[in-house]
């Protein structure tokens, strides 16, 4: 067909690989997670994920890439879907999409076993580059202050915490303190 583009079975196999490494890597975080561990999830042979990818740092900064890029799109999505212009409704609208998009637990534990492994370089580059480029994104797209740029943010971490814990519904004083008026779709728990 003219004008088309044949992927190479590398480029087509490469996005299935990131796939398996988010959900691998979330489940048993960066330390614990061989690439053996990986390939088998895609089904793969190990070998093959190492022609893939140099390494398993490259490969969890793969996996992390992904995530923040769903992140930016589920952003951008929820800012389209605002009521209203002002900053403050359009910063509501990318909260509520992230607060859906980490319904996918995959994606909510990658981001914590990122952190827990940012000492790594190559995974705190690509943390920082993550957090920039979601820093940035909802500061021009809402065009809020800093200050409110840095709540998006912190409530962001807060909705991690929540999540993590399952404290949505805790009757707990201290959990209730800390979910007050936040609400996350309920996810599957992993097997």
């Amino acid at each position: 067909m003219p004008g088309s583009t044949k992927l190479s079975t590398a480029d087509a196999r490469r996005p299935l690989v990131v796939q398996a490494a988010i959900a691998t890597f979330a489940r048993a975080g960066y330390r614990a997670t061989t690439v053996a561990d990986v390939a088998a999830a895609a089904k793969i042979s190990p070998a093959y994920v190492f022609k893939l990818f140099p390494g398993k740092e490259a490969l969890f900064v793969a996996a992390l890439e992904a995530c923040h890029e769903r992140i930016l799109s589920a952003l951008a999505e929820g800012a389209k879907s605002a009521e209203g212009h002002s900053p403050d409704a359009v910063l509501d609208a990318m909260g509520g999409a992230y607060a859906a998009l980490i319904a996918d637990r995959d994606l909510l534990m990658l981001q914590v076993h990122a952190q827990s492994a940012a000492e790594v370089p190559e995974i705190g580059a690509a943390l920082r580059r993550g957090y920039a480029s979601v820093t940035e994104f909802a500061s021009s797209r809402s065009g809020a202050p800093d200050a409110a740029v840095q709540r998006f943010i912190a409530f962001g971490q807060l909705c991690h915490l929540i999540v993590t814990l399952g404290i949505d519904d805790s009757t707990a004083h201290w959990a209730k303190v800390l979910a007050s008026g936040i609400r996350h779709p309920s996810f599957e728990t992993a097997d």
